[in-house]
């Protein structure tokens, strides 16, 4: 890895963050704040939120076993995606590279950026190889981003391939676990004390079924977190988030129910599908949705539409014609979709 001052903006190396209020406090048990010109009624409401989520860390260091040092907090994962354009890429310059196809946000913030977004194309089976991502590489690539389970495919990436590219760029590789927990696949998290060039992105979108609140975590070395907290806006988890977040981590083993009872409908539905007329393949997955390929994806997609009932058709995506992506449902919403499918 180079040092971290090459792979750093220069402007955002030297930048002076912006001091709130509650970051300058560091007094005693206080009880009357006069200093950030809040309304002093409506409580706790009119009070503005940590600025680094210091309780909520301190709780998922116990859930994700990673220093809280190491934690940056983001409204969604979407907040630290485009954070590292911001932090590491020079716009019109530097360039990044990923694997194609995935997740739609990588690209779309890189040309928000206006930073150059190079693909490279997954084999058959949607598995990468270190060697061409690496071989896509120039002076100027200052990120390498990877989405392990990937979506729209599903699979995991092959680890070791994974640990080569972190072993062998010298700049920084994003793993984005966002389905980690519905996989067999160990997360990457241990990884980060002998690899400070990785950032590897979760959520409580999925498994934790907390998509509403917007919360996504970037686990890095501390001197990247520290760069991510200065380039962030004060206060961009807002308290109402904080407080959800804090109460949905604090039943992981709820969690682990929802885990295993969509993973058994997520086989149940797979094997169906795989007994339709108008499905020509399943491809494997380890997440909580599944790819499927139909000899009408379009017309197929429009049937179900018309029935209340919508999937995701990814035909437009590279490597995917005529696929639809189906997301685990209940019992009843899978019965829903399957009993569609069968009359179709």
């Amino acid at each position: 890895m180079k040092p971290l001052e090459q792979l750093v903006r220069p402007n955002i190396w030297s930048l002076a963050p912006y001091s709130s209020a509650r970051d300058e406090y560091s007094g005693k048990e206080a009880h009357v704040f006069l200093d950030a010109n809040e309304n002093p009624y409506n409580d706790p409401y009119n009070r503005y939120p940590d600025p680094l989520q210091r309780e909520l860390k301190a709780k998922l260091e116990k859930v994700k076993g990673v220093p809280t040092e190491n934690i940056f907090l983001g409204n969604g994962s979407d907040e630290a995606i485009d954070l590292a354009y911001r932090i590491f890429c020079e716009p019109g310059r530097d360039n990044v590279v990923s694997i194609a196809p995935t997740y739609g946000m990588y690209q779309v913030c890189a040309d928000i950026n206006n930073v150059e977004f190079r693909k490279v194309l997954l084999d058959d089976n949607y598995q990468m190889e270190a060697g061409k991502l690496l071989a896509a590489c120039d002076e100027h690539t200052k990120v390498i981003w990877l989405c392990s389970p990937n979506n729209p495919t599903g699979n995991s990436l092959n680890r070791n391939e994974i640990l080569k590219v972190i072993e062998h760029f010298e700049g920084i590789v994003v793993v984005d676990e966002a389905y980690i927990d519905f996989a067999q696949q160990l997360s990457l998290r241990q990884e980060l004390p002998t690899h400070p060039n990785l950032i590897i992105l979760q959520t409580l979108s999925k498994a934790w079924g907390s998509a509403a609140i917007r919360l996504g975590m970037a686990f890095a070395s501390k001197d990247i977190i520290n760069i991510y907290n200065k380039v962030k806006y004060p206060y961009n988890v807002n308290l109402l988030t904080q407080q959800q977040a804090m109460k949905a981590i604090s039943d992981p083993y709820e969690v682990d129910k929802w885990v295993k009872t969509l993973l058994q409908e997520r086989g149940r539905l797979m094997l169906a599908f795989s007994e339709l007329p108008i499905c020509e393949q399943i491809y494997p997955t380890d997440a909580n949705f599944f790819l499927a390929r139909m000899n009408d994806a379009q017309k197929t997609y429009d049937y179900l539409v018309e029935q209340g009932i919508i999937v995701r058709n990814r035909s437009r995506v590279q490597l995917c014609h005529n696929c639809l992506r189906i997301t685990i449902g209940t019992r009843t919403e899978n019965n829903e979709l399957l009993a569609a499918l069968r009359q179709f």
